[in-house]
Protein backbone atom coordinates (compact mmCIF):
# COMPACT_ATOMS: atom_id res chain seq x y z
CA UNK A 1 0.00 0.00 0.00
CA UNK A 2 1.47 3.32 -0.56
CA UNK A 3 2.00 6.02 1.47
CA UNK A 4 0.57 9.67 1.38
CA UNK A 5 4.32 11.78 1.27
CA UNK A 6 5.23 15.30 2.73
CA UNK A 7 4.87 16.75 0.23
CA UNK A 8 1.81 15.47 -0.84
CA UNK A 9 0.39 15.93 2.93
CA UNK A 10 2.01 19.70 2.99
CA UNK A 11 0.26 20.31 -0.24
CA UNK A 12 -1.32 23.95 0.17
CA UNK A 13 0.69 25.02 2.42
CA UNK A 14 4.48 24.71 4.19
CA UNK A 15 6.88 22.05 4.60
CA UNK A 16 10.00 22.30 6.97
CA UNK A 17 12.82 20.32 5.67
CA UNK A 18 15.31 19.76 8.94
CA UNK A 19 19.03 19.05 8.18
CA UNK A 20 18.42 19.76 4.48
CA UNK A 21 22.13 19.57 4.63
CA UNK A 22 22.48 15.75 5.05
CA UNK A 23 19.82 14.80 2.17
CA UNK A 24 20.73 11.95 -0.11
CA UNK A 25 21.60 13.61 -3.71
CA UNK A 26 18.40 11.49 -4.99
CA UNK A 27 16.40 12.75 -2.61
CA UNK A 28 17.50 16.24 -3.45
CA UNK A 29 16.44 15.62 -6.93
CA UNK A 30 13.12 14.64 -6.05
CA UNK A 31 12.69 17.90 -4.08
CA UNK A 32 14.03 19.67 -6.68
CA UNK A 33 11.50 18.43 -8.84
CA UNK A 34 8.27 18.46 -6.87
CA UNK A 35 9.61 22.52 -6.19
CA UNK A 36 9.83 23.04 -10.01
CA UNK A 37 7.59 21.27 -11.83
CA UNK A 38 4.74 20.99 -8.84
CA UNK A 39 4.78 17.31 -9.08
CA UNK A 40 5.70 14.22 -7.07
CA UNK A 41 5.28 10.63 -7.48
CA UNK A 42 4.61 8.52 -5.15
CA UNK A 43 7.27 5.47 -3.70
CA UNK A 44 6.12 2.49 -5.78
CA UNK A 45 3.91 4.29 -7.94
CA UNK A 46 3.94 5.97 -11.42
CA UNK A 47 1.21 8.34 -10.82
CA UNK A 48 2.41 12.10 -10.84
CA UNK A 49 0.60 14.18 -8.24
CA UNK A 50 0.46 17.66 -8.66
CA UNK A 51 1.12 19.68 -5.51
CA UNK A 52 1.65 22.91 -3.99
CA UNK A 53 4.00 23.59 -1.35
CA UNK A 54 6.02 26.13 -0.03
CA UNK A 55 9.63 24.78 1.52
CA UNK A 56 11.30 25.88 4.49
CA UNK A 57 14.82 24.37 4.88
CA UNK A 58 17.67 24.79 7.59
CA UNK A 59 20.79 22.88 7.61
CA UNK A 60 24.22 23.53 10.39
CA UNK A 61 25.99 22.92 7.09
CA UNK A 62 27.71 25.15 4.54
CA UNK A 63 25.47 24.21 1.48
CA UNK A 64 28.36 25.74 -1.07
CA UNK A 65 30.93 24.21 0.43
CA UNK A 66 28.45 21.28 0.11
CA UNK A 67 28.16 22.57 -3.46
CA UNK A 68 31.50 22.46 -3.96
CA UNK A 69 32.14 18.89 -2.30
CA UNK A 70 29.44 17.33 -4.65
CA UNK A 71 27.20 16.64 -1.91
CA UNK A 72 24.69 19.23 -2.67
CA UNK A 73 23.03 20.10 -5.65
CA UNK A 74 23.28 23.88 -6.94
CA UNK A 75 19.90 24.39 -8.60
CA UNK A 76 18.32 22.97 -5.17
CA UNK A 77 20.80 25.36 -3.93
CA UNK A 78 19.67 28.11 -5.85
CA UNK A 79 15.81 27.04 -5.62
CA UNK A 80 15.66 27.15 -2.11
CA UNK A 81 18.10 30.46 -1.74
CA UNK A 82 15.44 32.86 -1.89
CA UNK A 83 15.59 34.26 1.17
CA UNK A 84 18.49 33.19 3.20
CA UNK A 85 18.46 33.83 7.02
CA UNK A 86 21.68 33.06 8.79
CA UNK A 87 21.49 32.08 12.54
CA UNK A 88 24.76 32.75 14.38
CA UNK A 89 25.95 29.48 16.09
CA UNK A 90 25.42 29.50 20.17
CA UNK A 91 29.21 29.99 20.40
CA UNK A 92 28.81 33.22 19.24
CA UNK A 93 26.14 34.31 21.31
CA UNK A 94 27.55 33.21 24.69
CA UNK A 95 25.56 36.20 26.36
CA UNK A 96 21.83 34.53 25.20
CA UNK A 97 22.44 31.46 27.40
CA UNK A 98 21.37 32.33 30.82
CA UNK A 99 17.92 33.55 28.94
CA UNK A 100 17.58 30.26 27.26
CA UNK A 101 18.73 28.40 30.31
CA UNK A 102 16.21 30.21 31.95
CA UNK A 103 13.60 29.19 29.25
CA UNK A 104 14.60 25.40 29.16
CA UNK A 105 14.28 25.45 33.04
CA UNK A 106 11.06 27.23 32.82
CA UNK A 107 9.32 24.99 29.86
CA UNK A 108 11.04 21.56 31.78
CA UNK A 109 9.06 22.99 34.37
CA UNK A 110 5.64 22.99 32.65
CA UNK A 111 6.16 19.88 31.21
CA UNK A 112 6.61 17.65 33.80
CA UNK A 113 4.03 19.76 36.51
CA UNK A 114 7.02 20.53 38.73
CA UNK A 115 8.41 23.67 40.33
CA UNK A 116 10.71 25.95 38.09
CA UNK A 117 14.62 24.73 39.39
CA UNK A 118 17.36 27.23 39.66
CA UNK A 119 20.51 27.55 38.50
CA UNK A 120 23.51 29.26 40.29
CA UNK A 121 26.05 31.58 38.63
CA UNK A 122 29.07 29.35 38.50
CA UNK A 123 27.21 26.58 36.34
CA UNK A 124 25.97 29.49 34.20
CA UNK A 125 29.77 30.53 33.84
CA UNK A 126 30.44 26.72 33.02
CA UNK A 127 27.62 26.43 29.94
CA UNK A 128 29.20 29.81 28.61
CA UNK A 129 32.59 28.47 28.73
CA UNK A 130 31.57 25.22 27.12
CA UNK A 131 31.83 24.68 22.97
CA UNK A 132 28.31 24.05 22.09
CA UNK A 133 28.25 22.22 18.75
CA UNK A 134 24.79 20.56 19.06
CA UNK A 135 24.04 24.92 19.53
CA UNK A 136 20.55 25.14 20.96
CA UNK A 137 19.32 21.46 20.86
CA UNK A 138 22.61 20.24 23.00
CA UNK A 139 22.19 22.65 25.44
CA UNK A 140 18.29 22.11 26.06
CA UNK A 141 19.50 18.37 26.56
CA UNK A 142 22.26 19.24 29.16
CA UNK A 143 19.54 21.28 31.29
CA UNK A 144 17.27 18.85 31.26
CA UNK A 145 19.52 16.39 32.82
Amino acid sequence: KQRIGKFEQANGGTLFLDEIGDMSLSAQAKVLRALQEGKITRVGGDKEISVDVRVIAATNKDLLKEVEDKNFRLDLYHRLGVILIHVPSLNDRKDDIPLLVEKFLQDIADDYGQAKKSIDKKAITALQQHNWTGNIRELRNVVER
